[in-house]
């Protein structure tokens, strides 16, 4: 990201809402929104894979594994405003595990780019199953969107909750109860 070409952007955006980037609390103001986006956006320069690394490990165990409330900040696509909130992964493992840390790592890869929450959910299923050779894989995520608390709407106590279910996960009835039994899939945030 061209830093620079960023703050000059910020600058003039500035003037075009009718602020003096000059004046005393503004100088520095295209800096740190350029570096914020770079960090904001970090996520078009990382690969999912490898974040992942080496943290693949073999297993005899076929168990449900779970990792709940994992915190989310991303930007709406549409209006490049923030939205928060949780995901909940839970996979039921082949052969292969990943560190826990990594299911975090994922959803931070994935959430660092300009996103629609209805997608984020999906290739956060669709990498760990890829990555796992899964049996079955849920993402639950549940978000507060800025562009419907500040604009438009201006609902302030919405919560959008997104779900995509892969493999057994899908068509396995018990399976899927018991991941959104243990989630408990609960908002109270």
């Amino acid at each position: 990201m061209n830093l620079e070409r960023v703050e000059a952007l910020v600058r003039e955006l500035l003037k075009e809402i009718g602020e003096d980037p000059d004046r005393e609390g503004l100088r520095k103001t295209p800096a740190r929104v350029a570096r914020a986006y770079e960090y904001l956006c970090s996520g078009y320069h990382a690969e999912p894979r490898e974040v992942i690394n080496e943290a693949l490990f073999e297993t005899a165990a076929n168990n449900m594994v779970i990792a709940r409330d994992i915190e989310v900040y991303s930007l709406c696509e549409h209006h490049m405003l923030p939205f928060y909130g949780r995901c909940h992964i839970g996979y039921i493992s082949n052969d292969k595990v990943l560190g826990v840390s990594k299911l975090a790592r994922l959803v931070e890869v994935h959430a660092r780019r300009l996103q629609i929450q209805e997608r984020l959910t999906h290739d956060i299923a669709r990498e760990i199953r890829e990555a796992t050779n899964a049996a079955g894989v849920g993402v639950v995520i549940e978000c507060r969107h800025m562009c419907m608390m500040m604009r438009g709407v201006e609902k302030q106590s919405c919560v959008m909750q997104t779900s995509s279910v892969l493999g057994c996960f899908h068509h396995d009835p018990a399976t899927r109860a018991e991941f959104f039994s243990i989630i408990g899939r609960r908002a109270d945030w």
